[in-house]
């Protein structure tokens, strides 16, 4: 049940969704992979929705050349953790919920133990061989994943969930080379915000899913496409 102050700090989206849908954001636990550019306005932004539990995985520190899109941190988190200064800034945000945080890499031997028993998987990594550990998590434990990824202006988001969706591995069988690519911090915001939106909309059951759909964004030009998947009967993750 929610409490008097939780009432009261969610009185305007209860007004969308009813105290049960804000029940239900109180009581799910969320998986976030990385606490970077992606991972900060999705966890800020299920922090201050109410989102309950939330687990935040991430291994690095936070350097100075991370600090135009990462606002997690700020000036003094530089060589802390990222994962103890993203749960700091998130608790100031909303002491009513509680954050997990592990301070390790995510790798195909330890992912289903990190992910435990996360009600879903949130992607915000910087490269997609960790997104398809990810993937093959959320394939093996039967929850959704959320997919967003960003370059310079440009990003995507996709919704997957398992036995229903073409699955990561459909749509980008290869993964491309690990590289430092060039990015803006409002183009992690804008995508962040995309998938915080899925997760909540997927929780509370509210409006329709980037189901079988990539939703992708060109800042340059502010234009939005969504590009049509297929599941592959032959993919080697969710295939039949």
């Amino acid at each position: 049940m929610l409490t008097e102050d939780e009432i009261k700090r969610y009185a305007r989206q209860t007004l969308i969704f009813g105290e049960e849908g804000q029940e239900k954001l109180k009581n799910s636990k969320v998986f976030i992979a990385g606490a970077g550019g992606l991972g900060s306005p999705i966890s800020v932004y299920l922090a201050v929705a109410g989102v309950g539990n939330i687990t935040i995985t991430d291994h690095d520190v936070v350097e100075l050349s991370n600090l135009n899109r990462q606002i997690l941190h700020g000036d003094a988190d530089i060589n802390r953790k990222k994962t103890e200064s993203a749960k700091e800034t998130l608790i100031a945000l909303n002491s009513d919920i509680n954050v997990n945080i592990i301070s390790e890499t995510i790798t195909d031997e330890n992912v289903i133990d990190l992910v435990g028993d996360s009600d879903l998987i949130i992607d915000a990594m910087d490269n997609f061989n960790t997104r398809h550990t990810l993937n093959r998590a959320s394939n093996q434990l039967g929850i959704p994943y959320f997919h967003g990824a960003v370059t310079g202006f440009d990003g995507q988001a996709t919704t997957i969930i398992p036995g229903k969706t073409a699955c990561l591995n459909c749509i980008f069988p290869k993964s491309p080379p690990k590289a430092v690519f060039p990015i803006i911090g409002v183009t992690a915001g804008f995508i962040g915000v995309v998938q915080a939106i899925e997760v909540v909309k997927y929780i509370t059951g509210e409006g329709e899913l980037l189901e079988n759909e990539i939703f992708l964004w060109d800042g340059l030009k502010s234009k939005v496409e969504k590009v049509k998947t297929n599941k592959r009967p032959d993919c080697e993750v969710c295939g039949q």
